[in-house]
């Protein structure tokens, strides 16, 4: 496993967002898009390969952990301005979540 210094962690800014709407994307097999409310931040859009592993239903109106400053980029057609995170084994993918409800926009530190 390659080891960072501290200050080039510090560069990667996670905030806590709450998935407001799920759409389809069509023509793929695994990516939905996101709208996620960032509270003052306002309203960004993560595209993620979750279909058939997490419904529509599922997601939205919960709170999930985004990496928020990565440079967009299109997806399938989509912009993705910010990517949920998830812990990944094999097949198996979990979001990461706060264990209760925070404020959006929360700062992940």
């Amino acid at each position: 496993m390659q080891q960072i210094d501290f200050s080039d962690f510090k560069k990667v800014e996670m905030r806590v967002g709450r998935i407001i709407e799920v759409q389809d994307i069509p023509g793929s097999r695994k990516l939905l898009k996101l709208k996620v409310d960032f509270g003052e931040a306002g309203v960004k859009q993560a595209v993620a390969g979750l279909k058939g592993v997490y419904s529509p239903e599922s997601l939205a109106g919960k709170q999930y952990v985004f990496v928020t400053n990565l440079k967009p980029k299109k997806l399938m057609g989509e912009l993705a301005e910010v990517m949920i995170l998830a812990a990944v084994s094999g097949d198996d993918i979990v979001l990461i979540k706060p264990e209760r409800d925070i404020r959006n926009g929360a700062a992940v530190e």
